[in-house]
This record gives structure tokens, C-alpha cells and sequence, in this order.
């Protein structure tokens, strides 16, 4: 069992209706048909969303992401209209909504990797492989790949694991030319990601991207490029063989994971609120992240 220690009430605001609650995001559709996604400060973890929120992070995220949108438009459109605030909405709104084209979402989640890590380097340490490509002998955990790769995985309801699956089980479910186009998409998002952030002296590990169509053109949505959907770390310490320090929530699974929070990831019990050095170094990590890719202070 997992999902949400307290599933939070949706807000209700005139004019918008309520579609869903994501682990991070509110999701509305307002009067035009257009999505708006409202990024809260929640966090999650091994499948849960945990009680304690980390401020200011929905704000991070969005920004983030609409940086990045920015510098991937000639390469991929994206589902931004605006960042306007809907009428009637709460000022803490602000900084954290995007009002979005409603797309037919593809349920593949777009993943690259760059460097052997997570439920990747689990898979090669059994098989050798990840998602059923190849990977030469001697990687460890950190190790740069030979070449970047596409390891797609399966979208899983809140509380669920995304499962990886191969290309061609991608193909089968989406068809031969959509799977190609978001391999090829999702190859060449990365690799100038990779460059922008290397060039900041950050490493992006792997990232996951999510895309829908716009009509007949298939473009990026969601977030994109964050410390929720990427693996950033700091080029200055890295090191294969070794987890490497991260941009992310480190601190929070390493804290769940300790004897100090008292809580078994194996039982069917809901994580503990997290303590407020926890919650302030996480806030920290996303804000440097932020501040180290844009060049810009966080206000």
C-alpha cells in the first residue's frame, strides 16, 4: 500500500473545474477547455506523498520548467499558453500555475539516460542490460554511458511504480511512428540538456519527459527538466562506483531510510512528518539547482 499520507481537498475556484490531484500537481480545465496546473510545495517519496511539504518548491518547479521550455522551442513545441493567474484563484498561485493546451497524452514515460544509475543500474548489475539494450562490462554505479539511451517505462497510478518496458513494447502500445518520434524526441531533448547543464557544472544523469498530441503534432508537456523529474549532479564531485550527491530529495529519502525516522519502508504504514533540517536542506538543494541552470538568483 502507498499514495498519500492525507490526500489534501482540492481548492474550488469559480470558473475552473477540478480534475485531478497529482503527487505534486492540481490539475483544473477552465471555461476555454485549456488545462491549468497548479504546482504545490508537496512531496513524495517511495511511492508515498508525505505530510510535510517543502516551501517554495511548486514555485521552483514551474520556473524551472518554463526556462527550459524556452530554450527547447526550436528543437520541440510545448503546451504552455500562459502563466497567468485565473481569475478568483488564491495570490499563492502565483509563480506556480501554467495554463496549458489540452493535449491526448501518450501514457509512455520518456526516459534518458546518460549515466548508470537507479532502476537502471539495478537492471545491469542482474542482466547487463537496461530496458533490454546492451551495455558493455565494467559500469558501476555514476558511470558514464557510451551513449545516451532511451529506457521508457509504463505510467503507473499515484502510489504505483512506473514499470520499465523495451522499445518495441513501447511500439506495440503507441505504433511504430509514434514510439520512434519520442525516442528520437526524447534522445535529443537530453543531449542539449546535458550541454546547457554541463556548461553550468552540473551533470543531468537521466530526466523523463512526457509528451501529447496537439492535434497530429506531438509535443512536451508536464514539467520538464527539474530535480522532480532529472538527476542533477554537481560535476565538481563526481565519481563512479559511489552514489553521487544529487539536487534533489536525497535528503529526504536518506532521512526515511534512517534509524532516526523510525519507519519501516516495508510495512504498510504511512512515512513520518519529516523535521524542519530535513525540510530546509531539500528547499536548499532545489534552489541552488534553480539558481546554478538559470544563472538567477531565487526571489
Amino acid at each position: 500500500m502507498s499514495g498519500f499520507v492525507e490526500k489534501p481537498e482540492p481548492l474550488q475556484v469559480p470558473g475552473l473545474v477540478h480534475l485531478h490531484t497529482g503527487k505534486v500537481r492540481e490539475l483544473y480545465q477552465n471555461e476555454a477547455g485549456d488545462l491549468v496546473m497548479v504546482a504545490s510545495d508537496r512531496m513524495s517519496a517511495f511511492d508515498w506523498v508525505l505530510p510535510t511539504e517543502i516551501p517554495d518548491k511548486g514555485r521552483v518547479l514551474t520556473q524551472l520548467s518554463l526556462w527550459w521550455f524556452e530554450r527547447l522551442q526550436d528543437l520541440i513545441g510545448n503546451h504552455v499558453i500562459s502563466t497567468d493567474v485565473p481569475d478568483g484563484a488564491p495570490d499563492d498561485w502565483a509563480g506556480r500555475t501554467m495554463v496549458c493546451k489540452s493535449l491526448r497524452m501518450v501514457p509512455v514515460e520518456c526516459v534518458a539516460r546518460g549515466y548508470l544509475t537507479g532502476s537502471g543500474l539495478a537492471e545491469y548489475e542482474q542482466t547487463r542490460t537496461v530496458c533490454g539494450l546492451a551495455l558493455p562490462e565494467g559500469l558501476s554505479d555514476g558511470s558514464e554511458l557510451p551513449a545516451p539511451i532511451f529506457t521508457p517505462a509504463t505510467k503507473a497510478a499515484v502510489g504505483e511504480h512506473d514499470e520499465n518496458v523495451s522499445y518495441e513494447e513501447v511500439a506495440r502500445q503507441v505504433g511504430a511512428e509514434t514510439a520512434a518520434y519520442l525516442r528520437q524526441s526524447t534522445l535529443a531533448v537530453y543531449s542539449l540538456a546535458r550541454d546547457i547543464a554541463r556548461d553550468r557544472g552540473i551533470i543531468l544523469a537521466d530526466t523523463k519527459f512526457e509528451f501529447g498530441f496537439d492535434g497530429d503534432e506531438l509535443i512536451i508537456a508536464d514539467e520538464v527538466l527539474t530535480p522532480d523529474s532529472s538527476r542533477f549532479w554537481p560535476a565538481a564531485s563526481w565519481e563512479p562506483g559511489r552514489a553521487q550527491p544529487s539536487y534533489d530529495k536525497q535528503f529526504v529519502r536518506d532521512w526515511l531510510t534512517s534509524p532516526a525516522s523510525g519507519w519501516d519502508r516495508k510495512s504498510e504504514q504511512p512515512p513520518p512528518a519529516l523535521p524542519q533540517e530535513v525540510v530546509e536542506a531539500t528547499r536548499t538543494k532545489y534552489v541552488e539547482a534553480y539558481e546554478l541552470l538559470t544563472g538567477t538568483a531565487w526571489h
